[in-house]
């Protein structure tokens, strides 16, 4: 049986269905940042070569693209113990409030 993420206790149906859409709404979002990001800089990579002059458009797709890459590493390569542990302490926080 699969362990919560604090290890404290087996994780119940609802609490693995709970995660489970979490990852995928994880993924679904890197998927709409990937797409938006190559809309938007093809289109500016248009309009940067229908304009002339110097080409600026580079520095769009590599900040952007650094920003498209951590996100993807986020959502791929699983999220540290740091930030697991926060989004656990928050919720429940934020749970207890109500």
């Amino acid at each position: 049986m699969h362990q919560s993420p604090e290890g404290q206790r087996p994780m119940s149906q609802e609490e693995k269905l709970a995660e489970a859409r979490r990852q995928v709404a994880a993924i679904k979002g890197f998927f709409l940042h990937f797409f938006v990001f190559g809309v938007v800089t093809l289109g500016l990579a248009i309009i940067n070569a229908a304009t002339g002059g110097r080409w600026w458009v580079q520095w769009v797709l590599l900040g952007w693209g650094i920003g498209v890459i951590a996100h993807g590493l986020f959502v791929f390569m699983g999220r540290s113990s740091y930030i697991a542990d926060w989004e656990r302490r928050k919720i429940k926080e934020l749970a207890d409030r109500m």
